[in-house]
């Protein structure tokens, strides 16, 4: 396993990470190439100042080296060796990279249906690419789609605070603003808070609901696999139900289980039937 990746990766999420130990080494090293990707494209548009031309040139480079052409770059040629050894379906990668892009020139998003667009491309074709790495049935594709969908979820949810720094919303618009809330500046939200908490807590009711849809493919999973993907997703719920228990809680501190949690998690699950 390159240790490029792994630093990445780790890195980038300690739930995954940690997460991933039970994967078999081979998978696992799939997971760190796609995972590294994935991760390096995302850093660039959320950077401050954001890198534009970096990301750019890191998306030419990807559809150069698509079109077989070595880029030079490790994480682009491996993700792209990645894609023709499970047959990723070219139009998911597409979709991750213009969501990206999005993140670019769109801060924020009116309606629910235009930030599934954004959700699609940024989580769900993820979850699908994690898919055709574990050798799943396409029976399973609805499910991996709400199980990303879900996680990217809890993210903006515990990321409010980090987003508004970002100058960015992923929450419809209509709703907070159906709530009374002017915007979700802390000061803004403070005036209102009982319009606050209602706010996050349908949101948290959407996870939820996305997640109990992604929990019916866990049957399509072999145990080795459902390990540490049913672990990451038992991190995220708990993650959830923090952030319930205090929704002002985002503006004081960013919610992540510890390492330590992850780890009696995964042998929780190793040892249940």
């Amino acid at each position: 396993m390159n240790s490029l990746h792994e630093t990445i990766f780790k890195n980038g999420s300690k739930t995954y990470y940690y997460s991933s130990f039970f994967f078999p080494p081979a998978v696992k090293e799939d997971v760190f190439k796609l995972y590294s990707f994935v991760r390096i494209a995302d850093d660039y548009v959320d950077t401050i100042p954001q890198e534009k031309q970096e990301f750019y040139d890191f998306k030419d480079k990807y559809h150069r080296a698509l079109d077989g052409e070595k880029s030079g770059n490790l994480v682009i040629d491996s993700f792209v060796d990645l894609v023709h050894k499970h047959g990723f379906d070219p139009k998911w990668v597409d979709a991750f990279l213009y969501s990206m892009e999005s993140d670019l020139y769109i801060n924020s998003y009116e309606t629910m249906d235009s930030l599934l667009k954004y959700l699609y491309g940024s989580a769900e074709v993820v979850g699908l690419m994690m898919s055709k790495i574990l050798g799943l049935s396409e029976e399973a594709y609805n499910s991996a789609r709400h199980l990303g969908r879900a996680m990217q979820y809890v993210n903006f949810i515990r990321d409010i605070n980090e987003d508004l720094y970002l100058g960015r919303n992923y929450f419809p618009r209509n709703e907070f603003i159906a709530n009374n809330l002017q915007s979700l500046e802390p000061e803004d939200t403070r005036r209102n808070p009982v319009g606050f908490e209602r706010f996050v807590r349908t949101q948290l009711q959407r996870f939820n609901t996305w997640q109990m849809e992604a929990e019916k493919g866990f049957k399509y999973i072999p145990k080795r696999y459902l390990i540490p993907i049913k672990t990451a997703s038992q991190m995220y719920k708990w993650t959830a139900k923090i952030i319930e228990r205090d929704p002002f809680i985002v503006y004081m501190r960013k919610v992540k289980p510890s390492i330590p949690r992850i780890v009696a998690q995964i042998g929780l699950n190793a040892v249940l039937p």
